[in-house]
């Protein structure tokens, strides 16, 4: 029984480790200039087939969802991706895990509460892209990254949420397909204190010890886009 009892405390160590974590925090620095691009093409992103993934970490579990992104278009020239925007509309946050309607309308309403992303007041949040680089997918560092997608690209960008702009890295898989773009992303890891989103935070709350929520916030973005109906007909 002793065997066991250590077994089971062992195990429950290991669970709970792996879940108080999701991963390293994307690098992030100050709001970076954009500086005007010169392109050949337009692409304006498909908000049918665009969404973004989220997950919430803290020690016992995690809670995930997705939120819509409205609008967006992204610039290219011969070589490839060069810049581009998109508009994620936070008053579309949908919480996946919680199968109970009461759970999940609470936790949904406190995630768009002033608590969390105070969408009455910041009902979207802009990404806005600063530079590209490509990439040799099979020899990148993804070990900050949680998925199997293999990427072409680095993307550095302005996320700009509760009217706070920061400048994020990460990679992205971009692949072009006749007058179509499809842009995938692995699970990657922002501090959401960083924009203010501060409810639960260890790092500044000492005193919740273990009831606390993770600063690192899991994302992965699905970009889709076609070319411009206004481009199409002037070939």
């Amino acid at each position: 029984m002793k065997i066991i009892g250590k077994f089971f405390a062992l195990s429950l160590v290991i669970f709970l480790a792996s879940c108080a974590g999701g991963g390293t925090k994307t690098e992030t620095r100050d709001a970076v200039e954009n500086q005007p691009v010169s392109y050949d093409m337009n692409y304006d992103v498909d908000t049918d087939k665009s969404f973004i993934e989220w997950e919430g970490y803290k020690p016992t579990g995690t809670h995930n969802g997705t939120v819509s992104i409205s609008s967006g278009r992204l610039q290219f020239d011969e070589n490839g991706l060069v810049g581009g925007t998109f508009t994620i509309d936070l008053n579309s946050i949908v919480v996946l895990d919680l199968t109970n309607p009461e759970l999940n309308a609470q936790l949904r309403n406190h995630l768009i509460s002033a608590d969390f992303f105070e969408v009455e007041t910041y009902p979207t949040a802009t990404f806005e892209i600063t530079g590209v680089e490509t990439v040799d997918g099979m020899n990148t560092d993804l070990s900050k990254e949680k998925g199997n997608i293999v990427p072409t690209h680095a993307i550095s960008g302005n996320l700009t949420m509760k009217n706070v702009t920061k400048n994020i890295t990460f990679h992205a898989r971009i692949q072009l397909e006749g007058e179509k773009i499809m842009a995938q992303t692995n699970q990657f890891f922002i501090d959401r204190i960083l924009w203010n989103v501060q409810y639960g935070s260890k790092t500044l709350f000492a005193e919740l010890k273990d009831n606390f929520i993770n600063d690192e916030m899991g994302i992965a973005i699905t970009l889709a886009a076609s070319k411009s109906d206004k481009e199409l007909s002037s070939k």
